[in-house]
């Protein structure tokens, strides 16, 4: 992709934030990356969204380093740059403080696959991270709230498992581009709601009758079906 054409696109995806009605201020940040010159745009930081321009996002390497741009960039930069060189298939990260994901962050209880809903996007349960420690927090916080989503996703594919919620933080989403990274992030927050609602239908959240979590043919079905080399959802 080239690089007037990805700021553009990190652009609108961080002004859909505002949107979908995910951020709070300026409380969340769209990267995405060229992986042909190794180059991540991400938003710069404290800038509102309304006020946003393409030539305001910031190109830096993935190094964090700024290769282009007048403006800091997020002070989350270091977090995106280490996912995109662990996950190398994917293509933008999304951060948020969403409520109600991040509801399930603070609470360190991760978003159990109840439905078919949450199926359609993500492959079984959304983990949860393990606490920072106080060296980690103090040493280099950010590229270590990366360290640990890494850790949270191993044993999953990152395309079928595309968000984290970092404990007593909020989620991290990605996808094959920034635009599709506010995607999971609306379906995360969506089905975060839905599980609250669930919980409580059931005898309140975590205090009444056990979760019934959805059964793994189904699971496997929805997911399936729109995702892989047989997904026949949608259009060709």
């Amino acid at each position: 992709m080239k690089l007037k054409a990805l700021r553009n696109e990190v652009c609108r995806a961080n002004q859909r934030l505002v949107e979908e009605g995910l951020v709070t201020l300026t409380w969340g940040n769209v990267s995405g990356i060229d992986r042909e010159s190794g180059l991540v745009a991400i938003k710069p930081s404290g800038v509102d969204y309304a006020a946003l321009t393409p030539e305001q996002v910031v190109l830096v390497n993935l190094d964090g380093d700024v290769i282009e741009g007048d403006l800091r960039p997020s002070s989350d930069t270091p977090t995106h740059v280490l996912l995109y060189r662990h996950f190398s298939d994917i293509g933008g990260v999304t951060h948020t403080h969403s409520a109600k994901a991040t509801a399930f962050a603070q609470a360190r209880q991760a978003i159990d696959c109840l439905g078919t809903t949450h199926a359609d996007h993500f492959y079984g349960s959304v983990p949860v991270t393990r606490p920072l420690s106080p060296q980690e927090v103090e040493q280099a916080y950010e590229a270590s709230t990366g360290h640990v989503i890494v850790e949270a996703i191993e044993g999953h594919d990152p395309l079928a498992m595309p968000a984290v919620l970092v404990a007593g933080h909020a989620p991290f989403c990605w996808g094959l581009s920034a635009n599709q990274s506010v995607d999971n992030a609306v379906a995360l927050e969506a089905v975060a709601g839905m599980n609250l609602d669930t919980a409580m239908l059931q005898g309140g959240v975590r205090g009444g009758a056990a979760m019934v979590s959805l059964e793994t043919y189904v699971l496997d079905k929805h997911h399936r079906r729109k995702h892989g080399a047989d997904a026949y959802y949608g259009q060709k």
